[in-house]
């Protein structure tokens, strides 16, 4: 039975592979059109995935993000605005976050810019990009270690100068020699080296302040404490009062994570930010109301932030628009070239063929076109996937088609161009053979 359903299958083929022979600027045109709708929807869907996929897989669905409005009432913003006042906390809203305890652990950051200096004279300084934080960063987030380890909670009270640093820039600074216990020289300062990561850089980064960012990550970790207490300067930072500097109660400059590992962890979490609203308020300090507090997940805080760019949404429906209508072009064709062959169906007919039998030799013949359109569309993919990696956009270097979106090319092909065939193999089977077989 198996081998005489594999001789059907082998014979469908080879009156698939004939038929497509005999008109081949029809099945070039079929081939080109699934090609073209393909390639161009794939390229923006690909872009999509890179844009919207989980920065912490198996992690995200407990870590989140706490927001707080301390505003003042005749402040006027726009709530969309990526980057604004309110998307940061505050230094004491930050330390009574994390002195509260409330999550299993919890971090508050800022990103900056420091200049890595090696005492190897053939290595010239370099900026780089690393965060200062708490000593929950790590283990909150995964981050791996290849040597050494974080700091401690007492570290992040003595501002401690000490730092983790990543793979690549620890080879920077000290060759294949083991960093740990090394003195980094970054900045004008010195920090004793605890701890070596692998490179680890989520995308997007989302533990920055604006949570869109997709470039190359940290390079290395500071103690919060000890950045503030030594001086240095974060990338981003929004005041709204007279005091600008970053203990103020009027500006905003920090991120800040928690971990929460249930529901009922969540919604006391939840509760203790809206209670410590309303005790802000009642001091004085707050005047929004204590019900715009919030908490975020990392996915629903990513969406918050805008994570993916209005013209990249409309690109994305315009590729699937133009896959449409492809689609529909399709339908037409095989229609054309099916309904052509109905002298050829209903001599088949005529010597025994079921319907069926000849509905397979048909969608089998529309596999295969969508089978070459595929692979066409994979190359054309690939050239505008190229074309969206010349772009200046932060995420345009991310902008590849791995094994997945090749398998799901080749599969969205094969389904297209079968589904669009369905129509016109039906339309053929209904031929009536006698009727046909008179005009012959």
């Amino acid at each position: 039975m198996v081998d005489g359903g594999q001789r059907m299958f082998g014979y469908y083929i080879d009156l698939a592979l004939r038929s497509l022979k005999r008109s081949p600027i029809l099945t070039a045109l079929m081939v080109l059109a699934i090609g073209l709708g393909i390639g161009a929807s794939m390229t923006m869907l690909t872009v999509l995935n890179v844009m919207t996929r989980d920065p912490l897989p198996g992690r995200s669905s407990q870590i989140y993000r706490p927001r707080l409005n301390p505003l003042p009432l005749d402040y006027h913003y726009k709530p969309s605005t990526v980057g604004g006042p309110t998307t940061a906390l505050t230094w004491p809203d930050a330390k009574a976050l994390l002195d509260a305890h409330r999550g299993v652990r919890q971090a508050a950051m800022a990103r900056g810019y420091l200049t890595a200096r090696s005492d190897r004279s053939s290595t010239a300084p370099r900026s780089v990009a690393g965060s200062f934080t708490t000593h929950d960063f790590f283990a909150m987030f995964g981050v791996p270690f290849v040597a050494g380890h974080g700091w401690s909670g007492q570290d992040d009270v003595d501002a401690t100068p000490v730092v983790v640093v990543t793979r690549k820039l620890a080879e920077r600074l000290f060759g294949t020699a083991s960093a740990v216990g090394r003195t980094a020289h970054l900045g004008k300062h010195d920090f004793q080296v605890v701890g070596v990561v692998e490179d680890w850089h989520p995308q997007p980064l989302f533990y920055a302040i604006i949570g869109t960012s997709f470039d190359d990550g940290d390079q290395f970790y500071l103690p919060l404490s000890t950045a503030m207490s030594s001086h240095l300067s974060h990338n981003w930072d929004s005041g709204w009062g007279k005091d600008d500097s970053p203990i103020s109660a009027t500006v905003s400059w920090l991120s800040f994570w928690v971990e929460l590992d249930s529901p009922t962890q969540v919604s006391a979490y939840r509760r203790f930010l809206v209670n410590y609203s309303a005790r802000q308020k009642e001091l004085g300090r707050y005047e929004r109301p204590a019900s715009e507090a919030r908490l975020y997940g990392l996915m629903p805080w990513l969406h918050h932030e805008g994570l993916v760019p209005n013209d990249v949404m409309l690109q994305t429906w315009l590729a699937l628009g133009f896959l449409f209508v492809c689609l529909v072009n399709i339908v037409a064709l095989l229609l054309a070239k099916f309904l052509r062959k109905g002298g050829e169906i209903s001599v088949r007919r005529a010597l025994g063929a079921r319907r069926r039998d000849v509905f397979r030799q048909l969608g089998i013949e529309s596999a295969l076109i969508g089978l070459a359109g595929g692979v066409l569309g994979i190359a054309l993919a690939e050239l505008g996937l190229w074309t969206v990696r010349q772009r200046p956009d932060d995420y345009a270097h991310l902008a590849r088609m791995n094994g997945v979106m090749l398998i799901a090319t080749v599969v969205l092909a094969i389904v297209v161009s079968v589904l669009a065939g369905l129509l016109p193999a039906w339309r053929a089977c209904r031929i009536a053979p006698a009727l046909r077989l008179k005009t012959l």
